[in-house]
C-alpha cells in the first residue's frame, strides 16, 4: 500500500467500539487514518488506539460549529493528534442551500479560521459536498465564492461529490491544483444500483472515469489519498476493495 493512502473513520461508524476499526484497518494494511469531530470525544482512547496499531492521521475533519466556537483550541487538539491538516467538511444544516451570498459570507468566516488555524502551525482545507456546485447567476459555482473569499483556503476534493453536484472532476483538479492538498476517493454506482448505500460504491468498481482522473491527480501532485464511503453495507469489503484499487494504482 502507498504510504499516502488513509482511510476516512467516518465511513466505519457502523462498527463498534472504535478499537474494532483499528483492528480491521490494521489487518488490511492500513497505516494512516482520518478521524473526524465525532471521535473527539476521547481523545485519549484516539491516541492509545493510533498508538497500538502504529498508525498516523495526517488529516482530520473538524465541524463548522466546533471551529466557529473554538478555532484555536481544535487546533491544537489535532496538533496533539499529529494531525499536519485540518479540514472543515461541510456548512451545518440550514446553511447548504441559500445562495450566492450564504456561501460567500462562510467563506469569509472560513478565512478568519484559516488564519487561526494556520497560526497554529497546521493547513487547513475545505472539503466539498454538491451543494458548492450550485451556481450564481453568472455561473460561478459556490466552490469558486468560497476560495474567492478565503484565497489561501486548500481543499480535499471529494471527487464523488464533484460528479453528483454535475461538476468535472478533471476540470476542478485542474482548475484547483495549487489548493489541492487531499482528495477523497470513492465511487457512485449506476442509477438504481446499491440503494441500501444511497447509490455509492466501492472505488473502482463502478461509474467514475479513474483513467482520466488519475493522471489529473498525478499532474496536480495530490500526495494525500483518502477512502471514503458515505453508507458501507460493509466496511470490511470497501475497506478491502479500496486499499486493492488504490495499490492497483502505484
Amino acid at each position: 500500500m502507498i504510504d499516502s493512502f488513509s482511510f476516512q473513520l467516518y465511513s466505519a461508524r457502523s462498527l463498534t467500539p472504535l478499537s474494532a476499526q483499528f483492528d480491521l484497518l490494521a489487518g488490511l494494511g492500513y497505516k494512516l487514518v482520518e478521524p473526524y469531530s465525532g471521535l473527539f470525544g476521547d481523545i485519549p482512547e484516539l491516541k492509545r488506539l493510533l498508538a497500538q496499531h502504529g498508525m498516523r492521521a495526517p488529516s482530520a475533519h473538524v465541524g463548522l460549529d466546533r471551529l466557529r466556537t473554538d478555532a484555536k483550541g481544535a487546533a491544537l487538539l489535532c496538533r496533539d493528534l499529529g494531525v499536519d491538516l485540518l479540514i472543515a467538511p461541510a456548512p451545518p444544516p440550514g446553511e447548504r442551500e441559500g445562495g450566492e451570498e450564504q456561501w460567500r459570507s462562510i467563506g469569509r468566516e472560513l478565512k478568519t479560521i484559516g488564519a487561526v488555524v494556520t497560526g497554529e502551525g497546521l493547513k487547513f482545507a475545505w472539503h466539498n459536498h454538491h451543494w458548492e456546485y450550485g451556481k450564481t447567476a453568472d455561473g460561478t459555482t459556490f466552490l469558486d465564492c468560497l476560495f474567492q473569499e478565503a484565497p489561501d483556503m486548500l481543499w480535499e476534493a471529494d471527487l464523488a461529490w464533484i460528479v453528483r453536484g454535475n461538476g468535472d472532476p478533471v476540470a476542478e483538479i485542474q482548475k484547483h491544483a495549487h489548493r489541492l492538498a487531499a482528495v477523497h476517493i470513492k465511487d457512485i454506482a449506476p442509477a438504481g444500483e446499491c440503494l441500501d448505500e444511497d447509490g455509492w460504491a466501492d472505488p473502482g468498481h463502478r461509474v467514475m472515469n479513474w483513467d482520466a482522473i488519475r493522471p489529473a491527480l498525478a499532474a496536480a501532485g495530490v500526495k494525500l489519498f483518502v477512502a471514503e464511503h458515505d453508507k458501507p453495507s460493509d466496511v470490511a469489503r470497501f475497506a478491502r476493495r479500496a486499499r486493492d484499487t488504490v495499490a492497483s494504482w502505484s
